[in-house]
């Protein structure tokens, strides 16, 4: 019975958030039993208030640690659906917040003021951890495979027209052919486009006339592409468009975007008291994939599925909860 109860209440829940978008209502967290992640006594009475964003990615990667502590013990505050990347940094800063998913190029770049990346995913992850930690208290986990960067992507007539793989294989193509659709931002940006062209052989407003290039808001960018609007589109690598309109993404071969891999970011005093965390989330992090979120993204953004119960009912297929 009460499992029944459970589950009909999480159902009605559900129904709620679905009925306001993409939305974390009263601080919802998906139930679950433990699984490799396990019971920690340690972790009884803990409170723990986990802080994301408000884009479909972070909804489903905060639901995700939320579950994960709460299941492994933790009194957890769900957070999740915070306004922008700012508001997630500021509430880590003045520890309103005591843990979050982040990316190790924002934390490089928008939180630490870098202007130039660091080549490499170990030595970006590293680098962004020691300083972190040295001036603000925050530890940055081990981080995942899953690198949310920039892409351009092919839909598939122009896959199948030109075949290629690289982006170092733009430059051989006839320059009628070079068409994007792009957003705004990365048009202007000092790294985005231009840059981009120039370090894969290619000037813009010479060899890509300026007038082969659209400037679309991000969403229309993914319809574009798709429909052969032009040739080659920015993505973001985990966006769930992604395999849901048949694109194709080329790749950085010369390494030139950002790297911005996934991990926790998490306050440095609330770690050395329970060193566990570091433990539980190293059985997730290796599992974060970009054809992983891929697939997640796309279960929300496509099917319209709930991102807390997306979070739950993925931990639950690779046996980290039951």
């Amino acid at each position: 019975m009460r499992r029944l109860l459970v589950t009909a209440v999480a159902a009605m829940i559900a129904m709620t958030l679905a009925a306001c978008g993409l939305q974390n209502a009263n601080g919802f967290i998906a139930p679950a039993e433990p699984g490799k992640i396990k019971h920690y006594d340690s972790l009884d009475g803990v409170e723990i208030t986990v802080g994301a964003k408000d884009f479909t990615e972070q909804l489903i990667l905060g639901n995700m640690l939320a579950t994960i502590l709460q299941t492994a013990g933790a009194d957890v505050t769900n957070r999740t659906n915070i306004a922008g990347s700012n508001g997630v940094r500021n509430a880590l800063l003045n520890r309103s917040v005591d843990i979050s998913p982040e990316y190790t190029g924002t934390g490089w770049i928008s939180y630490l003021l870098h202007d130039d990346p660091v080549k490499g995913e170990e030595a970006q992850w590293k680098a962004t951890a020691d300083e972190d930690k040295e001036k603000n208290q925050l530890i940055w986990l081990k981080p995942a495979p899953m690198n949310n960067t920039y892409a351009l992507a092919m839909g598939p007539a122009a896959t199948k027209k030109f075949g290629i793989t690289k982006l170092s294989e733009l430059k051989d193509l006839p320059k009628e052919e070079l068409t994007f659709c792009v957003e705004d931002e990365f048009y202007s940006r000092n790294d985005g486009f231009g840059s981009m062209l120039s370090e894969y052989g290619l000037e813009l407003g010479s060899s890509v006339p300026k007038g082969q290039v659209l400037r679309l808001d991000t969403g229309v960018v993914y319809n574009a592409t798709a429909k052969g609007e032009c040739n080659f589109g920015e993505v973001f690598t985990t966006d769930g468009r992604i395999p849901a309109l048949n694109l194709t993404t080329l790749e950085d071969d010369q390494e030139f975007f950002p790297l911005y891999n996934l991990t926790e970011v998490i306050q440095e005093d609330l770690l050395e008291a329970h060193p566990e965390l570091e433990e539980i989330f190293a059985e997730l992090n290796p599992l974060l994939t970009n054809d992983v979120m891929l697939d997640l993204n796309s279960q929300v953004d496509v099917e319209g599925k709930e991102p807390a119960l997306v979070a739950r009912d993925w931990l639950r297929e690779v046996g980290l909860v039951r």
